[in-house]
């Protein structure tokens, strides 16, 4: 049976992730309240990030500002959005 969680991203209980996945704190609070399908939009969203803004992963500032970003996602005011993304039209 899947673990489940409340998520604090969408706000429903639903199918929490099966390991933390990242180190340390912030790890295990996202593996305690982000559910998957919330893990898979900050993944898109990370992606985003790490291309519009030609994030060097090998740099650890980039990699500082990444987790950063991860903690606003799901427990601040939101990460930053993507410099030069504009969203497809609803046409």
């Amino acid at each position: 049976m899947a673990r489940m969680v409340q998520c604090i991203k969408l706000q429903k209980e639903a199918e929490g992730l099966d390991f933390p996945p990242y180190p340390g704190e912030l790890g295990k609070r996202i593996w305690e309240n982000v559910s998957k399908e919330a893990w898979a939009g900050w993944l898109k969203h990370q992606t985003m990030l790490v291309n519009e803004n030609r994030l060097n992963l090998a740099d650890a500032r980039a990699r500082q500002y990444l987790a950063r970003q991860m903690e606003n996602h799901f427990f601040g005011g939101g990460a930053d959005a993507a410099a030069g993304y504009v969203p497809p039209s609803e046409a």
